[in-house]
């Protein structure tokens, strides 16, 4: 009898282990980690770009010295993150990071409209590759951060999901930061079109 009390015992135990949802969350934490490794990489890749395209239009456009320094400054300013894989637990310098990376997708956008105006600069063959390899960039970025979207979204769910949540709360697992649109306000304004 007592052995049939101790297995049942056992066996209640293992059924409740494997519906804790532990085995999930670090799934998903890990999914995460990997998801912001190939972020980090396409950002990488786009400052890498930067110092180049800087250049090229510099050749062409040096008196536009007030777009090329704010490309300049912007890029330093994501430089100087240190984008570590503990940075997606850290609302705070999560935000920064974003806000950083925004102003130099800003900046970048200023300094093409620049080169616009430039008929022998968008003729040149160099600027033509590296405007490729940034627009390329960029959508890798936007794949990349959509993964990464997605496997928060997995993770985040988990955190909050009955039984997972309790498991959650004993080892301390919280909800991760996710990205979000800067001017949310702004886009869900109608655009004024106005033919006059």
């Amino acid at each position: 009898m007592r052995s049939i009390v101790l297995k049942l015992m056992m066996l209640v135990m293992v059924l409740t282990l494997t519906g804790c949802g532990y085995n999930k969350l670090q799934a998903t934490d890990e999914q995460i980690t990997a998801a912001w490794s190939e972020v980090l990489n396409q950002y990488q890749r786009r400052a890498d770009l930067v110092p180049n395209l800087v250049n090229v239009v510099k050749g062409y456009a040096s008196h536009e010295k007030e777009v090329l320094e704010t490309v300049t400054a912007a890029r330093a300013r994501v430089g100087g993150i240190q984008a570590t894989p503990e940075l997606i637990n850290d609302e705070q310098a999560f935000a920064k990071f974003q806000a950083a990376q925004g102003e130099l997708t800003s900046a970048l956008s200023r300094l093409l409209v620049v080169a616009e105006n430039y008929p022998q600069l968008k003729a040149d063959g160099l600027f033509r590759d590296l405007q490729a390899q940034l627009e390329g960039t960029e959508n890798r970025i936007t794949v990349a951060r959509n993964r990464y979207i997605q496997s928060v979204q997995e993770y985040n769910t988990t955190v909050r999901s009955f039984p997972s949540n309790l498991t959650a709360m004993v080892f301390g697992m919280k909800t991760k930061p996710n990205f979000t649109v800067e001017n949310e306000k702004a886009l869900a304004t109608p655009p004024v079109v106005d033919f006059n």
